[in-house]
């Protein structure tokens, strides 16, 4: 089998197992390696570390199969993986409307998203050796599951990384346009085809839920706020007010419409189409004030070289929303990069309180909904993360 052998010493976070070979750590390749081929992962002297998945085109020159030297990658080994990942999610997905059911790496499906909404897959193919697996992959997802609809979202900026094009649309079966989920008693409707990521943050499942628990009587503002999760939740827990921002106006709209499908355009909400660093500043001029703030941006550091640009913007907005909450107020600030760290992102908010001069303590931490694991040598997956802040001595 070809192979990439490594440097010397180069094997250490493999011996780790952790699932991905950056090309600074490759000495060379043996045999012909194309887009996608399973290779075998050798150290300098020989030692057959993992099977993985070759990609050419990225700085991730391989992302880890298996580590088990006896297995053979093939449809039948994807079967078995897809299998396994939704057999630990049985229990949780009965009692949801909408889940994920493959979370890539730590499910040890690398590059591999499946989501589920009701009746319907999505799923996103972000991977080389994830895309030479396309076919095996739908067929397993209807056969294993039972859902005859899959719909494809391979749409991610992270496929021209790996030299793919992007790819959307209905694969298997049928898809709605107006499909719908519920969750904690709310109904959304789902862009499958459009809307973000695969349609819908579920990741914030949980959260959306305490920001229902602690919402009552207070003014909100809800930033980035999508398809009004947060703002939804906030209403649907007794806020006073909520004050809505996003500069997509296809995402308004859907806020809109899921406010009306659930009874909640009672004109206690303000939905607000413009961009969060500029509302911000206005709100701030205006010397506005609220009694809990989410900020939720976008994905700002999509790689490592986007770290220090996106700690300047991470900053400015906490900054900014700290200085917009009444004494005894709370902030809810996430951040869905990978490339930024637990600790980093605690540095920039912390580092936000200390310009705006408030003292702030955390009361919780935030982090995906169960659905969404890390595998514990794999803590780039750990990418959403979150701290709960409550304002004054």
């Amino acid at each position: 089998m070809a192979a990439y052998v490594l440097k010397p010493g180069r094997e250490k976070s493999l011996l780790h197992r952790h699932p991905w070979v950056f090309s600074g750590a490759i000495a060379r390749a043996d045999g012909d390696i194309t887009p996608g081929a399973t290779v075998d992962i050798r150290a300098d002297d020989g030692r057959l570390l993992a099977r993985a998945a070759a990609s050419p085109a990225s700085q991730i020159r391989a992302r880890v199969w298996s580590f088990d030297p006896a297995d053979t990658i093939d449809a039948a080994f994807v079967a078995r993986r897809l299998a396994a990942s939704f057999a630990r999610r049985e229990t949780l997905a009965d009692s949801l409307g909408a889940a994920r059911l493959v979370h890539g790496e730590s499910d040890g499906l690398p590059g591999i998203i499946v989501d589920r909404y009701a009746d319907v897959l999505v799923a996103q193919i972000l991977s080389a050796g994830a895309e030479r697996w396309r076919d095996a992959l739908f067929d397993a997802l209807v056969q294993t599951t039972g859902c005859g609809n899959v719909y494809e979202r391979s749409d991610a900026e992270v496929r021209a990384l790996e030299g793919l094009p992007q790819r959307t649309g209905i694969v298997r079966g049928n898809v709605p346009s107006g499909l719908a989920i519920e969750e904690h008693g709310l109904r959304y409707t789902v862009d499958v085809a459009g809307g973000q990521k695969t349609g819908f943050y579920l990741d914030q499942r949980d959260n959306r839920r305490l920001i229902k628990s602690i919402a009552g009587g207070a003014d909100v503002l809800d930033c980035f706020c999508y398809s009004g999760g947060f703002s939804l939740n906030a209403l649907a827990g007794g806020a006073r007010t909520v004050v809505a921002v996003d500069s997509s106006a296809d995402a308004m709209a859907a806020a809109r419409n899921n406010a009306q499908v659930n009874g909640l355009d009672d004109g206690r909400v303000s939905w607000i189409e413009a961009d969060v660093f500029k509302y911000l500043r206005l709100l701030r001029d205006q010397a506005r004030q609220f009694d809990l703030i989410v900020l939720d941006p976008p994905k700002l550091a999509p790689t490592v070289q986007h770290v220090e640009r996106a700690a300047r913007a991470y900053k400015d907005i906490n900054l900014l929303a700290l200085k917009l909450l009444r004494p005894g107020g709370t902030l809810a600030t996430f951040s869905c990069s990978g490339a930024i760290g637990v600790e980093l992102f605690q540095k920039i908010v912390a580092g936000a309180a200390v310009d705006a001069r408030i003292d702030a303590r955390i009361i919780g931490r935030l982090g995906p909904a169960p659905d969404h694991p890390v595998l514990l040598s794999f803590p780039e997956g750990d990418y959403l993360k979150g701290l709960l802040l409550r304002m004054g001595m």
